[in-house]
C-alpha cells in the first residue's frame, strides 16, 4: 500500500541539498541487471577458511576472558575500540570514500585512514570498489557479496570462495581514479599490512598493557581478537540480515531494507532501503539521529569545519519516491 505521508527532513547546518540532475541520478544509481547463478564457489580453504575459523576459536576465548579475568578499564577500552572501528568503515570507507557523500579535510582523512586500520577490511581502495560493485550490480553475479547466493554467502561466504569471473570483470571497469588520487588512501594501501596488524592487534594489546597493568594476553584476546570478530559480523549483517529482513517504505522492488537491529550495532547502517534507494545521501537514513551515531559524528566535526559538503536528498524527492516504490 503506497504512504501518503511524508516525513519532513531537517537539514543540518551547511548542508549541500542536491540539484535536480543530483536527484535523478539517485534513482538510476541502483542497476539491477544481469541473472544470479547459485553455483557453489570454489572454497579457499587455506588461507580463507582457516583464518576465520581461528579467529572464531579465539574470539570464543576472548569471551571468557572478558567475562572472567579482564578489568573493568578493558572494558571501556574493548568499546572505545569498537566505536574507532565501526567508524573506519561507516563513516569512512562506506560514506566518505565508496559514496562521496560529504567532503573532509585532511586530519579527519588520516583519522578516519587509521581508524579503518583497525577494522581490518581490506585497504579502503579495496573495500570501496567491492562497494561500488555491490550497489551498481546488486543481487547480481557482479555483486561481491550477492544476497540471492544465500544468506551465508552474502554474510561470510563470499570471503571464503574465490570471485566469480564477473566480480572480477566488472570490478576492473569501476573508476577508482578519486580513490588512488587521494595520498592518505596512496599511504594506506601501501603500508596496508603493517599498519593494519599494528592497529588492529598490536595497540588493543599494548595500551592496556602499559597503561593500567591489565595481562597483554587477556588484552590481546579481548580488545583485539573479540572486538574484531564483533564488529566483522557487525558489518557483514549489513550485506546479510538489513537484505534480509526488515520493511521497504522506499523501494519495494529491492531486497535491502530497514533493519533496526543492525543500525543499532553498525552505528547507522540498518536503515539500508533508504541507503540504497538513495545512496548519495550522507546520513544513509532518512531520520538523521535514529540509531545513527556515524551521522552525528560526521556533524560534529562539520562544526569545526573539518567535515563540509554534507549531501541530503530534499524530504520532497523522498516522499515521491516513497509514494511510488515503497510498500
Amino acid at each position: 500500500m503506497a504512504v501518503t505521508r511524508t516525513t519532513t527532513t531537517t537539514l543540518p547546518k551547511r548542508a549541500k541539498l542536491f540539484t535536480k540532475e543530483d536527484e535523478l541520478k539517485l534513482i538510476k544509481d541502483d542497476k539491477y541487471e544481469g541473472d544470479t547463478d547459485r553455483q557453489k564457489g570454489k572454497i579457499v580453504w587455506f588461507p580463507n577458511v582457516l583464518w576465520y575459523l581461528g579467529l572464531h576459536v579465539l574470539a570464543f576465548l576472548g569471551l571468557y576472558t572478558l567475562l572472567v579475568h579482564a578489568m573493568w578499564k578493558t572494558w571501556a577500552f574493548c568499546y572505545v575500540m569498537y566505536l574507532m572501528n565501526a567508524l573506519g568503515i561507516t563513516a569512512g570507507a562506506h560514506r566518505l570514500w565508496s559514496h562521496r557523500t560529504y567532503s573532509a579535510n585532511l586530519p579527519y582523512r588520516i583519522m578516519l585512514m587509521l581508524f579503518n586500520c583497525v577494522s581490518l577490511q581490506n585497504d579502503v581502495i579495496e573495500w570501496s570498489r567491492d562497494h561500488r560493485g555491490h550497489h551498481k550490480w546488486s543481487e547480481t553475479d557482479a555483486d561481491p557479496y550477492n544476497f540471492n547466493r544465500g544468506l551465508f554467502f552474502c554474510h561470510v561466504g563470499w570471503l571464503m570462495t574465490k570471485k566469480r569471473p564477473e566480480v572480477i570483470e566488472k570490478g576492473r571497469s569501476l573508476d577508482l581514479s578519486d580513490l588512488h588520487g587521494d595520498p592518505v588512501l596512496s599511504f594506506q594501501k601501501r603500508f596496508y599490512m603493517p599498519l593494519g596488524l599494528l592497529c588492529c592487534f598490536g595497540l588493543p594489546t599494548i595500551v592496556p598493557w602499559l597503561a593500567w597493568g591489565e595481562s597483554p594476553w587477556t588484552a590481546y584476546l579481548t580488545a583485539g581478537v573479540l572486538r574484531y570478530v564483533c564488529c566483522l559480523h557487525i558489518t557483514w549483517c549489513v550485506n546479510s540480515l538489513a537484505h534480509w529482513r526488515g520493511h521497504r517504505p522506499y523501494n519495494k522492488h529491492i531486497n535491502p531494507a530497514e533493519n533496526l537491529m543492525t543500525s543499532l550495532f553498525a552505528i547507522g547502517e540498518g536503515w539500508h532501503n533508504f541507503h540504497h534507494t538513495f545512496p548519495h545521501d550522507y546520513k544513509a537514513a532518512e531520520l538523521p539521529y535514529m540509531f545513527n551515531f556515524t551521522t552525528a559524528f560526521i556533524d560534529f566535526f562539520s562544526l569545526i569545519g573539518w567535515t563540509y559538503k554534507r549531501k541530503v536528498v530534499s524530504s520532497q524527492l523522498v516522499g515521491t519516491v516513497r509514494q511510488k516504490y515503497g510498500e
